[in-house]
Order: structure tokens, then sequence, then C-alpha cells
């Protein structure tokens, strides 16, 4: 995984996937980013835990950059730029 300063205001686009388990926080960001030119991040908020272990492999299988991840307090944030 590939970590890169990315500030909010440096996305594209965001995602809320709060409140949702697996799989669909993944499901949704696949569509946000089907919307998305190539190139341009996508930032998602996600609480289910494991969306650490989806969001890292589907990045690294679908040649997306996992830009960089946070976690705070059950809140995880995803940044990924778009192959």
């Amino acid at each position: 995984m590939t970590q890169q300063s990315v500030s909010d205001a440096g996305c594209d686009a965001e995602l809320d996937a709060a409140g949702l388990q697996c799989p669909m926080p993944l499901l949704k960001a696949k569509l946000e980013l089907n919307r998305l030119g190539s190139g341009q991040t996508l930032k998602v908020t996600a609480t289910d835990p494991g969306s650490q272990r989806d969001f890292r492999s589907f990045a690294r299988l679908a040649g997306h950059t996992l830009l960089r991840e946070e976690v705070d307090n059950g809140v995880y944030q995803y940044w990924l730029r778009k192959a």
C-alpha cells in the first residue's frame, strides 16, 4: 500500500457508507468509482471493521491505489485513486 499526503479537499468525490455492513461499503464504492475518471480520488467513510480487508484487497486486485486509510473510534476512512 502506498501512503501519500492527501487532504480532504484533495478528493474528487466522497461516499458515506457509515452504518452499512459488508459488502455494501465496497459495492457502493465500486459504483462511485465507475462515475469517476481515471486518476480521480474517492474518499470513503465506513464503520464496518471488515472494510479494511475489503478495501485493501479491492484496490490491489482492481489496480486502484489506496492512497491513505485512517481509523478513529470505529470510523474507517479510505482514499482511493481510480486506475
